[in-house]
């Protein structure tokens, strides 16, 4: 299932048209279709199989045949790729650099970087760091006509900056941030889980022109729920009925239907010690 933000963010649009176009005024950098970040959560409520079935996840889309089609389909035929994995406030790490994926063997090459790379656990979780991380790596080598962060994750924000406030600055800056919030495990009451993950993300993380989220329930939905996410985010496709017709589209909500402090609130009742920032 896809849910989409269905109102264009315009100013978020407009700064996005101006920096694409103000680039050129400065040193001329590779144009490309896209700069996609893809932000991946490695917290320790993930296990290595969950961690090694996300992995897996992404290397099998960035090398799918449909993948390397809807790439093929855009202006100029080819994006830019980074693999960030982040966890708590002070844990994010590129792990695979800025790589142009423009056929096969460029889409094998950062797949086999992908898999090569060990895989790690970090405490807590801290997806408005991940954002604001995310966001400083574009424009530094290429030149996108779009900006996309990819985020995934099993769980609410807990640490470091508030989740809402840093959306909106990365969003202000002609970004787009789309999810995949993880839903595998049933929330237990006692512990940090939020049942309705996909509401959180779609009230308090995604946003920017045509942001949109696609759930994870099933461990077998993975594999193709990266795919058709990468794919929608690479041909720069709207996702609706006409495109994928399970789709739930939900209006978008003001206020949002989850308080976007709920991470930090349950940390708070569960360990104490750390107040709201």
């Amino acid at each position: 299932m896809i849910r989409r933000l269905p109102v264009l963010w315009r100013a978020a649009a407009t700064a996005a048209l101006l920096c694409f176009a103000g680039a050129s005024a400065g040193q001329e950098r590779p144009q490309v279709d896209v700069e996609l970040v893809l932000a991946v959560d490695i917290s320790y409520s993930m296990d290595y199989d969950e961690l090694a079935l996300q992995r897996e996840g992404y290397i099998a889309a960035i090398t799918s045949e449909q993948f390397l089609d809807a790439m093929r389909r855009g202006p100029l035929g080819k994006i830019a790729l980074t693999y960030v994995e982040w966890a708590g406030a002070g844990e994010q790490q590129v792990v695979v650099p800025w790589l142009v994926v423009d056929g096969p063997a460029s889409a094998s090459l950062f797949a086999q970087k992908l898999k090569e790379a060990p895989i790690r656990r970090a405490y807590r979780t801290s997806i408005s760091e991940a954002l604001k991380f995310s966001e400083k790596l574009f424009g530094a080598e290429y030149k996108g006509i779009r900006r996309v962060i990819d985020v995934s994750g099993d769980g609410t924000n807990n640490q470091g900056d508030l989740i809402e406030p840093t959306r909106d600055d990365v969003v202000r800056k002609g970004i787009t941030i789309n999810g995949l919030p993880i839903m595998l495990k049933t929330p237990l009451t006692s512990m940090i889980d939020l049942p309705e993950l996909d509401v959180y993300y779609e009230d308090c993380v995604i946003g920017g022109p045509g942001a949109f989220l696609v759930p994870v329930r099933e461990r077998h939905q993975f594999a193709d729920a990266i795919r058709n996410k990468l794919i929608l985010e690479v041909a720069g496709i709207l996702p609706g009925p006409r495109i994928a017709p399970e789709a739930n589209v939900i209006p978008a909500v003001s206020p949002p239907r989850v308080s976007c402090t709920i991470g930090e609130q349950m940390w708070q009742r569960r360990w104490g010690g750390e107040g709201l920032r």
